[in-house]
């Protein structure tokens, strides 16, 4: 390959930054001086406080008041490090609340507001966690379109109070009210994937992305309507594979981020399709704790059949040759090829 990976961002969500991730912000970082003096000032830990922690505690780390920002600080900080010799965006996308630091990347947002506005809908879960998300595959163990699983999950849609929260590749996220996120864990068929069984909950996550968080983008409408929403630099892509180009409306953009996006279900797979189809990317380029979101990319790869790949196999022969077609900053090698 000659000349820099030109490459599709794809920023993580909230709860990204896990165990794995302990110790691992850099000392030399502007965006982390920035976010820390900001929280700071707030009277909140810091992101290096957190991040420097003897030991992983779901009450510092996976509360929503400090995942979301310890993500947003650990993906801006990545990107910090790209080497534009190496690699070029071309496009700028996020799952979940991966979206407002997509909206900072892109330059949409001005970084200080990108974190004010992380900060604010974080917040918002201080003790107060709304319903649950719960994931489900839909795919077999070769990331292959599975109909039974595929059926299974729309059966449930019909169950009161559940709804799609992120359409996640391969994966449905179904949140809903306790009761709801109750039958889901009761009553759909369980799954063994390797280490990991299904239906699963995550651990202090609202119902985010459906009806259940009205409450929260009402809110926000009040809180963040001053929010100095711009016409992004580089291509956006939002939760419902939409594309909001250097001429986009400001104003569309802080409606959706502050409706939409908080109420309606957030279609990763869309977004994905959007940018692979329509900018052709060499790669898509996973900063911060966003490896985990490598399953989810493949999976829409393999349904497109992106450069011919059919299945995990294919995906994972990619990955060793001399194209890859997803580069996680996480891992040392393949962030040499950018960073």
């Amino acid at each position: 390959m000659t000349g820099p990976m030109r490459l599709m961002l794809l920023c993580p969500g909230r709860g990204s930054y896990g165990r794995e991730q302990l110790g691992s912000l850099p000392s030399d970082s502007p965006v982390l001086d920035g976010l820390d003096a900001f929280r700071a000032d707030l009277g909140r830990a810091t992101l290096r406080q957190m991040d420097s922690a003897e030991r992983f505690g779901s009450k510092l780390h996976v509360a929503g008041e400090n995942a979301s920002i310890l993500t947003f600080g650990a993906t801006l900080a990545d990107l910090e490090a790209l080497d534009p010799s190496k690699g070029r965006l071309v496009c700028v996308a996020g799952n979940s609340m991966g979206w407002y630091t997509a909206l900072g990347a892109s330059g949409a947002l001005p970084l200080p507001e990108a974190a004010r506005l992380v900060e604010t809908m974080g917040g918002y879960q201080a003790g107060n966690v709304l319903g649950g998300q719960v994931l489900y595959p839909t795919t077999d163990e070769d990331w292959r379109p599975d109909p039974l699983l595929q059926r299974s999950v729309d059966e449930a849609l019909t169950w009161p109070g559940v709804e799609l929260s992120i359409r996640l590749g391969g994966v449905a996220v179904l949140a809903g009210p306790r009761e709801a996120v109750r039958r889901l864990l009761s009553e759909l068929p369980e799954l063994v994937r390797g280490p990991r069984s299904f239906p699963m909950q995550l651990p202090l996550h609202s119902a985010f992305h459906t009806s259940v968080m009205q409450g929260a983008s009402e809110r926000a409408a009040q809180e963040l309507g001053d929010l100095d929403m711009r016409s992004p630099l580089l291509p956006l892509i939002d939760g419902l594979g939409r594309l909001h180009a250097r001429w986009a409306d400001p104003a569309l953009l802080l409606d959706y981020t502050l409706g939409a996006q908080v109420t309606e279900t957030f279609d990763l797979s869309a977004c994905l399709r959007a940018g692979l189809q329509d900018y052709a990317p060499d790669a898509v380029l996973l900063p911060g704790p966003g490896e985990t979101l490598g399953g989810a990319v493949a999976q829409v790869m393999i349904g497109l059949g992106w450069r011919g790949l059919r299945d995990r196999q294919d995906f994972f022969e990619a990955q060793s040759g001399p194209r890859p077609v997803v580069v996680s900053m996480c891992r040392p090698d393949q962030r040499a090829w950018v960073a």
